[in-house]
C-alpha cells in the first residue's frame, strides 16, 4: 500500500504541462530559463557514482543494471551528492541501456568494459525487438522518483535519458566502439533502415523521459555520449530528426531540457537546433565561442576539464575562474564539468569546487 501511494502521489500531483512548484525558483532552474540567479548553479554528470566512498559502499556486491532497479538504491545513491557537495540539483541514478532492457533487450553492463548486447540488432527484422515502453515497463523510476522528490524538497531532480544515436550505436555494435564502425555502414549503406531504427528509439527514449517528468523531476537531460564522432552534414541528414523528435515529444511538460555531447564543438549550433533549452559543452570549446555557435536564445552547460580536479587547488580555482570569465556574457550559464566525474577524483575537491563557484558568484 506505501508503495502505491507513492505512485500515486508523485504521477498525478503535478498536472501535466505544470512545472513543479516546489524547485520552479531554484538556482538551477532559473539559469535553464535564462532568468537572474542568486549564484550560478553547480551539479556535475557523474556525481552520484564511483567518487564516493558511500556510494561503493552501498553498492557492493550489487550489479549496475540490478542497482537501478532498486528504488531505495536508487534514492541513497541520487542523494548522496547533494548532501556532501552542496550541489544545486540532483541527477537521477540510471544508466542510458535502462529503458533497452526494461523492453526485453538481452543486454548487461560489464565491470571495466560497459553495456554490451547479446544479440546485436544489424537488420530490419531486428527493430521488431524494440517493442513500446510504457510505464509499467520501469515502474520502479516512479516508485524511485516519488520518493526522492519527498526527500530533494526544493532541490531540482534532473531526469535523463540516452540519445537515439548513441543508443543505436550500443545497439548494433553490441557494445562499446572506438570506431562506429558498424553504426556508420548502416548509416551510409542502409540509411532507410537506419532512419527507421532512430525513430524507434527516439519514441522509446521520450516515452522513458516522459515516465520521470511526470512523476516529478524538474528538468531532462538526454546524453548523446558518442555523437562527436559525426560530421555536421551527417549529424543534421541523420541524426537530428530523432534528437527533436524527443525533445518536441516533451515540450508540452514545460520542463528544461538539456543536450550535452562530447566532442561536439562542431555540433553545438545543430545541437541546439535540435530543441533543447540548455546545451552542454564539454572542455574543448570555451564558454563565450560555444555561445557564438549555438547562438542566442539558449543557455548553456558546462564546462570544466574534469582533469583539472587533480590539480592543486589554486589551479583548480584558476582554471573555474576562466570558465566563469568565458561565461559572464551568456544568457544563463549552469557551471558543470565538460564530462562526468572520474572514478578516481577525491570528493573533497568537488566539494570545494561547488562552494568556490557559489562564492565566486554570489549576487
Amino acid at each position: 500500500m506505501a508503495h502505491a501511494k507513492i505512485l500515486v502521489v508523485s504521477a498525478n500531483d503535478r498536472p501535466v504541462g505544470q512545472p513543479n512548484s516546489t524547485t520552479h525558483d531554484s538556482a538551477f532552474l532559473k539559469a535553464c530559463r535564462r532568468e537572474a540567479v542568486p549564484h550560478t548553479p553547480v551539479w556535475f554528470m557523474r556525481q552520484a557514482g564511483r567518487s564516493l566512498p558511500e556510494y561503493l559502499k552501498v553498492r557492493e556486491g550489487i550489479p549496475m543494471l540490478e542497482s537501478c532497479m532498486r528504488p531505495d538504491l536508487v534514492t541513497e545513491i541520487t542523494l548522496q551528492p547533494v548532501r556532501r557537495h552542496k550541489v544545486d540539483a540532483a541527477i537521477y541514478f540510471s544508466d542510458i541501456v535502462v529503458p533497452l532492457k526494461a523492453i526485453g533487450i538481452d543486454l548487461d553492463i560489464k565491470p571495466g568494459v560497459g553495456p554490451v548486447v547479446a544479440d546485436p540488432i544489424r537488420t530490419r527484422a531486428d527493430l521488431a525487438r524494440l517493442r513500446d515502453l510504457t510505464p509499467d515497463d520501469v515502474h520502479y523510476v516512479t516508485e524511485a522518483i516519488g520518493m526522492l522528490t519527498g526527500e530533494l524538497g526544493a532541490t531540482p531532480l534532473i531526469g535523463f535519458a540516452g540519445a537515439p544515436f548513441t543508443l543505436a550505436s550500443y545497439l548494433v555494435e553490441g557494445g562499446p566502439s572506438r570506431n562506429h564502425e558498424n553504426t556508420k555502414a548502416m548509416m551510409y549503406g542502409d540509411p532507410e533502415l537506419w532512419a527507421d531504427l532512430l525513430d524507434r528509439l527516439a519514441e522509446i527514449t521520450a516515452a522513458f523521459l516522459k515516465v520521470q517528468i511526470e512523476a516529478g523531476a524538474s528538468a531532462v537531460q538526454l546524453f548523446d555520449s558518442w555523437v562527436g564522432a559525426l560530421a555536421p552534414a551527417d549529424y543534421r541528414r541523420s541524426i537530428l530528426p530523432a534528437s527533436a523528435k524527443v525533445f518536441e515529444a516533451v515540450a508540452g511538460y514545460g520542463v528544461p531540457r538539456i543536450h550535452f555531447g562530447v566532442g561536439t564543438g562542431e555540433l553545438l549550433g545543430l545541437m541546439g537546433e535540435a530543441g533543447a533549452d540548455v546545451v552542454g559543452v564539454d572542455w574543448r570549446v570555451p564558454l563565450d565561442e560555444a555561445a557564438r555557435r549555438v547562438g542566442p536564445g539558449k543557455a548553456l552547460q558546462g564546462n570544466l576539464d574534469p582533469a583539472v580536479l587533480f590539480a592543486p587547488t589554486a589551479a583548480v580555482e584558476a582554471k573555474t575562474r576562466e570558465v566563469l570569465d568565458a561565461a559572464a556574457g551568456l544568457e544563463g550559464h549552469v557551471f558543470n564539468l565538460g564530462h562526468g566525474v572520474l572514478p578516481s577524483m577525491d570528493p573533497d575537491a568537488l566539494t570545494r569546487l561547488v562552494a568556490y563557484v557559489h562564492e565566486q558568484t554570489a549576487q
